[in-house]
Formats: structure tokens, sequence, C-alpha cells
């Protein structure tokens, strides 16, 4: 898995039906000190995350592992809200604290 930010939405009136329905989201990597990075993906949400939030998510086979991606052609899906990272016995982030 992989660190993000959620830092927008994808709409598309047109599409597949094997992704009705699914949300869509822009989420730009992170560093380990919670530092944008200049890349990004387009992942499926599958906990009911929003913008602005820091997530999880897996890509490739694994994107296809949770019930509402098995057996859709998704390449990112966001796995987890994260809640609190802790580095070196440092917090990094904490949700709570935002």
């Amino acid at each position: 898995m992989k660190l993000g930010r959620i830092v927008g939405t994808v709409v598309s009136s047109t599409k597949d039906e094997k992704i009705d329905g699914l949300r869509l989201y822009i989420v730009r990597d992170l560093s380990m000190e919670m530092a944008d990075k200049s890349s990004f993906v387009v992942a499926a949400d599958s906990v009911g995350a929003g913008v602005g939030e820091v997530v999880l998510y897996a890509s490739g086979s694994s994107a296809r592992q949770t019930k509402s991606t098995d057996g859709r052609p998704i390449d990112a899906t966001v796995m987890a809200i994260v809640d609190v990272i802790d580095i070196d016995n440092k917090v990094v982030f904490n949700k709570g604290a935002e």
C-alpha cells in the first residue's frame, strides 16, 4: 500500500458499466514527512473517504480485492483512512489534530 492525500474528484457521466457507482478520487502521493510528491493516481473509493483526507491506497491486482472493486477494471483503490502516523516515536500526522 501507498500513502496519499485525496486532492480532488473525477466525475464521468459516460463510462464503462463495470465502474458505474464507484466514487473516483485523485490521490497525490505523500512522502514520509507528509510532503506532497508530484505523482498521483485516480483511485476508486472503498471506505467512504473524502477530499483532504490522508489515505492508504493499493494499486495493481491488490486494488481489486475489496467488495466494491472485485471483478472490476480498477488499478487503484483507497482502502483505509489514516488516523495517526508515528515514525521513530514521533507523530508526523494526527487526523484529530488537524
